[in-house]
């Protein structure tokens, strides 16, 4: 009698899979594989090698808690090539004595997650035998021309889902910064917890089932993804705060980077880790994306938008002093807002809007009752087609809205002017395979004050208003066909004049005199002139504030008023200073200053204002590595580092990381730094992953808490 055919031992080929799926970088014994893209497995039999005709086998995957073929979350799929009830593939590769060796293809719109793979041994048409073959995790696949999320550039991949160090740019469009940060993508563990934020998501505690089966979606799982970076709704990874108070958490500017949050939100029972600003919730959320497979960067935009009634006018106070005031509908100019581009194929939208989607996991306003926002079409955005999905309208108004001044006074406001130029500047990510800034703003708008700039931006305020008449939410469910540019009518929407009616006369203009480093005095000039044939009497009243980057006014620290006769056509200077000791106590974590000057022409109602941002720098930390670095093999790595200020620091931590060279991160308490002291030290590590690498490092005291450097680093495989 023929024996029946038993699996004896089953071997994943993790390691030569991974290498093949781009994914050996997260493991070598763990299967992870991307959809679309085959992978081999052998199967060893205990008593007789498998007989074509005789045995038919017929693999199992299944994945979720509640797994359905008629959702796609369990797939039954046959090695004798018969077309069974799911879209994968099983093919023989070789057949030995003993063993089987078998290519398994996941379809390239699979759901991602954690996967258990089974078979069901059919012997002689008589008995079926079961079997547990192991776990694979299967990932999304910009590799694979069928996937959704599919990128046909090599060096964009290996940027946007292979790199696992970048810059995140802050500061303000004057100052623009790199900001180094560990994304860490790869590091242990890390593909775990992205699968375990998936899970601990409001749509999969209410219905598994379902969440799982639309796991195949890279729009579904970027809004899922979106909504658990911040922690409004649910137990998300991160605290938002702006308040300037972090006693019981971290101050988001000392982070530097993702792999330290996301190991303390699993460490804690998926608490939320405080705390994060834009910038972190972005860096995290590429850290995640990038792990899931789908290509993501991270966008700064300097003037960002937050128009919170959907009129695309932001709206700021202005005292006589010209300092500007809290504003009552929260509408703000942010000095730098950092959000996601994901990449992705939108055939929920008309064709063209697929690619770079706008992602932004920042909790600022709702959608579809979530704290999340996208993806929304970049080019959606630059073309005004607001009412395409998601979030489209909100994403605009930040990188194109119109930005109203007014002038409060006696209980009354006075409008001063109308800006279209202010907000979005310089939307800035790092260059492929550079370090680099490349700036994308023109993927975003067209060049300000052109006529199809501004016919963009009628078209999308029409649309806005279509929506509010129609009712609310009407974006966020449907989809209209693109307006051709050409069929817009500006005139009849009844906007305001853009620009003041009367000709300017006389003009002020701010400039600095030295760098504006920490621990220094602020030495600038208010520069005054007079275009006019007439002579004019000039009152100046000038003030200086802290901002936070979100736009926030602290109170006014600083204030003077100057009293200018200019005759015509002539210019003249006003000279001022604001000492270290004046600002440093008012100074926020964001080290930005804003200067302002509202000037008043002597029997004349005209107001003049200007202002200016200054963001305080200081001298960065600068590393130096120590002979060459090999993996497996000690090396010493040297951090220098000063205190810039004229006074004691206290409570100065060291921080350093970087991913594939550290285990984990580093932390050296460093204590007292006498004033201008500057100092060393020397780390040991031993590198455990070759390529090109990135140490980042930060310093913070109870005086400031973001000195950052970071230096990069190529380790070899051997000597």
């Amino acid at each position: 009698m023929e024996q029946g055919l038993e699996v004896a031992l089953t071997d994943l080929q993790s390691s030569w899979n991974n290498v093949r799926h781009h994914t050996e970088e997260i493991s070598s014994d763990r299967l992870l594989v991307r959809r679309g893209q085959a992978f081999n497995i052998t199967l060893y039999f205990r008593k007789r090698g498998f007989q074509p005709g005789l045995d038919n086998i017929i693999f199992v995957a299944e994945t979720g808690p509640l797994p359905d073929l008629s959702n796609g979350t369990r797939a039954l799929f046959s090695l004798a090539g018969h077309h069974g009830p799911s879209p994968w593939i099983a093919s023989l590769e070789t057949n030995g004595a003993s063993s089987l060796e078998v290519s398994l293809c996941a379809p390239p719109t699979a759901a991602v997650g954690r996967y258990l793979l089974k078979v069901h041994i059919d012997c002689f048409q008589k008995s079926v035998t079961a079997y547990q073959l192991g776990e694979f995790i299967l990932l999304f696949n910009p590799w694979c021309p069928g996937d959704s999320v599919y990128l046909d550039s090599e060096p964009q991949r290996q940027e946007y889902v292979v790199n696992d160090y970048g810059f995140i740019y802050q500061g303000n469009k004057n100052w623009i910064r790199p900001c180094p940060w560990n994304y860490g993508q790869f590091e242990e563990n890390i593909i775990d917890i992205c699968l375990e934020l998936l899970d601990k998501s409001l749509n999969f505690q209410i219905d598994p089932a379902t969440d799982c089966a639309l796991r195949g979606s890279p729009i579904y799982i970027s809004r899922v993804v979106c909504a658990m970076i911040n922690s409004n709704d649910d137990n998300g990874v991160l605290n938002g705060n702006w308040s300037e108070s972090y006693l019981d958490g971290i101050n988001p500017a000392e982070w530097t980077g993702s792999v330290a949050i996301l190991k303390q939100w699993h460490a804690t029972g998926c608490q939320p880790v405080r705390y994060g600003q834009c910038w972190v919730f972005a860096a995290i959320m590429c850290t995640v994306m990038r792990c899931l497979g789908i290509p993501t960067r991270v966008i700064t935009n300097f003037d960002s938008g937050h128009d919170t009634d959907g009129n695309l006018i932001i709206d700021e106070y202005y005292d006589s002093t010209g300092r500007i005031l809290e504003n009552k509908k929260k509408d703000t100019v942010w000095n730098f807002h950092v959000w996601n581009e994901c990449w992705m194929a939108r055939k929920d939208l008309p064709p063209g809007y697929g690619g770079w989607q706008v992602l932004d996991a920042t909790p600022q306003e709702t959608s579809n009752g979530l704290y999340c926002c996208g993806p929304a079409s970049v080019r959606a955005i630059k073309e005004g087609e607001v009412d395409l999905n998601y979030d489209t309208a909100f994403a605009f108004s930040m990188v194109n809205a119109d930005c109203m001044s007014w002038l409060v006074y006696g209980g009354k406001e006075q409008k001063i002017h109308r800006d279209t130029n202010t907000v979005g500047n310089f939307i800035s990510t790092k260059s492929i395979q550079s370090d680099e800034r490349d700036d994308v703003t023109e993927n975003y708008k067209y060049i300000e004050g052109s006529p199809q700039e501004r016919l963009v931006f009628m078209r999308a305020l029409q649309k806005l208003k279509a929506r509010r008449s129609e009712g609310p939410h009407k974006a966020d469910s449907q989809h209209s066909t693109p307006v051709p540019l050409n069929g817009d009518s500006p005139r009849s929407l009844h906007m305001p004049s853009l620009r003041p009616s009367d000709i300017v006369q006389v003009s002020l203009k701010f400039q600095l005199l030295d760098p504006p480093n920490m621990g220094q005095d602020i030495r600038f000039v208010l520069l005054a002139l007079n275009m006019s044939l007439q002579f004019k009497d000039l009152k100046v009243n000038l003030s200086a504030q802290s901002l936070l980057h979100d736009g926030s006014p602290l109170p006014p620290f600083w204030q003077d008023t100057a009293f200018i006769t200019l005759s015509p056509e002539e210019a003249k200077t006003h000279s001022c200073r604001i000492p270290y000791s004046q600002y440093s106590q008012y100074l926020s974590t964001d080290k930005l200053i804003r200067i302002s000057a509202l000037g008043e022409e002597k029997n004349s109602p005209e107001k003049i204002l200007v202002d200016k941002i200054i963001t305080l720098a200081y001298p960065g930390i600068m590393i130096n590595v120590l002979g060459a670095a090999i993996v497996n093999q000690p090396l010493s790595i040297q951090v220098l580092f000063s205190n810039p200020l004229s006074e004691h620091v206290a409570d100065c931590v060291l921080t350093v990381e970087g991913s594939g060279l550290f285990k984990k991160q580093q932390r050296v308490l460093i204590g007292v730094l006498k004033p201008q002291h500057r100092a060393s030290i020397t780390l040991e590590t031993v590198p455990f992953k070759s390529g090109q690498r990135q140490i980042q490092a930060n310093l913070r005291s109870n005086k400031f808490k973001d000195i950052k450097g970071y230096r990069n680093v190529y380790v070899d495989l051997r000597l």
